[in-house]
């Protein structure tokens, strides 16, 4: 008898797998319940993998994220979720705090449809969240196997561009909270940070031996390049760092040929199942 899948129990065969894609709400540690979607494999690797995090105001449906989704699926399985407050998904975004819960989740997920590789792939805050979840998980459940990390910030708090004083703006005034939550369909909780979640760059270092790629571009308008050189130098040997010519910021700049050079990097670098 198999386990069940509702249970959350891993199962070890990916013959398991429910064929086409499946939508399903999942619970967070916390309570929220985030909405997922899984995606299966086209080709390439059949016990891997992928989980997609979006950067902030994205979301499950959003089509840059799909689009990123079903590439990938010729590296692996893709899954991917709204963060709470985001989409579909309960509660109210914490910016990239209890959002490390979210990931845990889909993770768990992709492990109890039967996958044994799980690579990590996020964007912007989805990166920072990513790398942090990568340095909390080891030794848990929710372990992964490769992480990559996309236009990640490298520090909070940075306000050093134009489009961050805004975000700032978006997230900590009433009027910005607002507007996020109408023009932007981003609920954010009103809340500071307490205590203050690990930073990314204090988590890079936390991350090895498990494989570590950070992407960004040189036309970031959010955050410089200073932001992946810290991330790397803090991982040191444990990271391998890919300034893009070119490149803006996340998912909705990352084109077809990146992505695919990342699916094959966490299709090598998670190990085989």
């Amino acid at each position: 008898m198999e386990p069940s899948e509702e249970a959350g129990t891993p199962r070890r065969s990916v013959r398991s797998i429910t064929p086409g894609p499946r939508r399903i709400m999942l619970p967070t540690e916390d309570g929220v319940e985030i909405e997922a979607r899984h995606h299966p494999p086209r080709g390439g690797a059949q016990d891997l993998a992928i989980v997609l995090a979006h950067g902030f105001t994205g979301a499950l449906d959003r089509p840059a994220l799909q689009r990123a989704a079903e590439l990938l699926t010729g590296y692996g399985a893709a899954v991917t979720f709204s963060f709470r407050g985001h989409g579909r998904s309960g509660g109210l975004s914490t910016v990239g705090d209890r959002e490390v819960l979210d990931l845990d989740a889909a993770v768990l997920w992709a492990r109890a449809l039967g996958y044994a590789r799980v690579a990590t792939l996020g964007f912007s805050m989805g990166g920072s969240v990513v790398l942090r979840q990568a340095a909390l998980s080891r030794g848990t459940e929710a372990h992964v196997d490769a992480v990559a990390a996309v236009s990640a910030p490298a520090r909070w708090y940075y306000r050093g561009t134009a489009p961050m004083r805004r975000l700032h703006w978006a997230i900590t005034r009433p009027a910005g909270r607002l507007v996020s939550r109408w023009a932007l369909r981003t609920r954010v909780d009103h809340r500071g940070w307490d205590p203050v979640p690990l930073s990314p760059v204090e988590a890079a270092a936390s991350i090895s031996p498990t494989p570590l790629l950070i992407v960004h571009g040189d036309r970031d308008p959010y955050f410089p390049l200073d932001h992946p050189l810290s991330l790397a130098e803090a991982a040191g040997d444990g990271a391998e760092l890919w300034i893009e010519h070119g490149y803006g910021h996340a998912e909705n700049a990352a084109r077809p040929e990146l992505l695919h050079r990342i699916g094959r990097w966490l299709a090598d670098s998670s190990g085989s199942g």
